[in-house]
């Protein structure tokens, strides 16, 4: 078994680190200036007990690599990033390969089963930022991340059972589930605030907007009938396996929205974070206004290049009654 990682960000450079280091073979896919300094000095991760650098075979596109059956492709892209992948990995002659979205949001498990017959979830709570091109640091312990895996759109098999292994070998703390997308739809909840905390910053006075922005998702969910479980921060799992601790030397930015604001990345989740919410009020009659206002916050943020924490909640109120 071999862990081909596309996007080696924060969450893939995490996976990528600390599979190796277990003993796990791991292959990188990445780009530009990530890709460059990969290649020449390794990636240097960043963890509450100190900083390893590791190094592992690192290309710029899946056609690079002698691909093999048991290969398992987690895939660490944004969701506006996961088209363009998925049609690389068909291109380089994947087919049976198990191709497992390690992603926010729940739109990519469904992308990638129109190409691909194994396709599998998997949850990623993990508090991980991406400090400069070649170094991450992950602020979680005593486990780096939290995961839960199945195949989409349910089920395990003893490719799950084998992903979890080297996970928890590696010092995540890894969960077969025969229903990930449960979870998953409880991260997506969390994620409503990406786009806030992005343009504002994580502060309490944003509290009342995302309990709103989060009300409407949980009625939209309910409405359309799905499941979804509580991945929030007093989540009885998540507190006793993973807590955010401090890192030396790095700084946590926040959200991975507010990260793509901070590296200039050109482009943000919010249209598949809150914009699901919106899509599935539209299809079930469910009035979703504060996630539509927030759709448009992401758009304007892309559009005038503000940088992240440069709203007032003032200003952001204003976008969402407009």
């Amino acid at each position: 078994m071999r862990f081909i990682v596309y996007g080696v960000g924060a969450i893939g450079g995490t996976l990528a680190a600390k599979l190796g280091a277990s003993g796990a073979e791991v292959a990188g896919i990445a780009r530009g200036a990530q890709l460059e300094a990969l290649r020449r000095d390794g990636l240097l991760l960043r963890t509450p007990s100190g900083e390893t650098r590791h190094r592992f075979p690192v290309v710029a596109h899946p056609g690079e690599l002698a691909l093999r059956p048991d290969d398992i492709v987690l895939l660490a892209v944004k969701s506006q990033d996961t088209v363009a992948a998925l049609e690389a990995l068909g291109e380089a002659g994947v087919r049976e390969q198990a191709i497992v979205c390690a992603q926010n949001g729940v739109s990519n498990e469904r992308e990638a089963l129109r190409r691909f017959a194994n396709v599998y979830a998997m949850l990623v709570v993990m508090p991980a930022t991406f400090i400069r091109a070649g170094e991450v640091a992950a602020f979680g312990a005593p486990h780096a991340g939290l995961f839960d895996i199945g195949r989409y759109p349910s089920g395990t098999d003893a490719t799950v059972t084998g992903i979890v292994d080297a996970l928890n070998a590696a010092g995540f703390a890894a969960f077969a589930q025969q229903q990930p997308m449960q979870s998953k739809y409880g991260k997506l909840l969390m994620n409503l605030g990406n786009v806030v905390d992005a343009a504002a910053g994580d502060t309490e006075q944003n509290n009342d907007l995302l309990k709103r922005a989060r009300a409407e998702g949980e009625a939209v969910l309910r409405a359309a009938g799905i499941a979804f479980s509580d991945m929030g921060p007093d989540n009885e799992r998540r507190r006793r396996l993973m807590q955010v601790r401090k890192v030396e030397g790095a700084e946590r930015v926040g959200s991975s929205s507010a990260q793509s604001l901070a590296r200039g990345a050109g482009s943000i989740e919010t249209d598949y974070l809150n914009g699901e919410i919106v899509l599935l009020g539209r299809l079930h009659g469910v009035p979703t206004p504060v996630n539509e206002g927030l759709c448009r916050l992401g758009r304007l943020l892309l559009a005038q290049r503000r940088p992240a924490g440069s709203l007032s909640l003032a200003e952001i109120e204003s976008i969402i009654a407009a």
